[in-house]
């Protein structure tokens, strides 16, 4: 017998009880991770949020458009970019001049934005993580590349889950899904930090409580 006749033979014998190719393997990953309230899933989104380096802010339904109207007019905003379903309601205070997306514009005309406002389709707490979707209250993906500030709002507790596997369960694979966990950033060899390399320098994250706002109107 050779060598690699040896070798065979011992591989055989440690596989005789494994299971064939067509028996599924069950994994027993762990969906969340710790038991968590929803107000606890929140703040672990806010906490990892701002690890992240992302600007978090926190209001009612009712207080969304001055809210928005204000960080714009502290970013010194002239114009925003707008994506075609996003409540009009949304930016009714704000004094920037509204730029709808237009598949026409340009990556250089899409530069010259300074910030553009969108919802999401999902928001995971254990990782910090904001997805888009490209639905019509979030556009298409290079409108929140290529401007330099992105303001992305959330509804708590509606789009907030705990963990990864919850989000993907929400999402469409055959989508365009974008993946934020704070600003654009990379690093170099030494470790120093670039943002706004590959996307916006600045995200702002506003985590708006849909259900306080029911509880006031009622």
């Amino acid at each position: 017998m050779s060598s690699r006749e040896r070798i065979l033979g011992r591989v055989r014998r440690a596989l005789a009880d494994a299971p064939s190719e067509d028996t599924p393997i069950e994994r027993a990953y762990l969906r969340e991770h710790g038991d968590r309230s929803v107000e606890e899933t929140v703040e672990l989104l806010a906490e990892n949020l701002a690890d992240y380096r992302a600007i978090v802010h926190r209001c009612t339904a009712a207080d969304l458009p001055a809210t928005l109207a204000g960080m714009l007019a502290a970013r010194g905003s002239k114009t925003v970019l707008v994506p075609p379903g996003l409540e009009r309601s949304w930016l009714a205070e704000a004094d920037s001049e509204q730029v709808p997306d237009r598949v026409e514009s340009t990556p250089h005309e899409l530069d010259r934005i300074d910030s553009v406002v969108t919802a999401c389709a999902v928001a995971v707490a254990e990782t910090g993580t904001i997805v888009l979707d490209g639905g019509p209250d979030q556009g298409r993906r290079r409108i929140t590349l290529v401007p330099d500030h992105h303001i992305c709002v959330v509804r708590v507790p509606d789009q907030v889950v705990s963990s990864v596997p919850q989000a993907l369960e929400r999402l469409d694979p055959a989508r365009p899904l974008t993946w934020i966990s704070g600003p654009s950033a990379t690093s170099d060899i030494e470790l120093d930090r670039v943002e706004g390399v590959h996307g916006p320098r600045t995200l702002e994250v506003v985590l708006v409580d849909t259900q306080a706002s029911v509880e006031v109107n009622s």
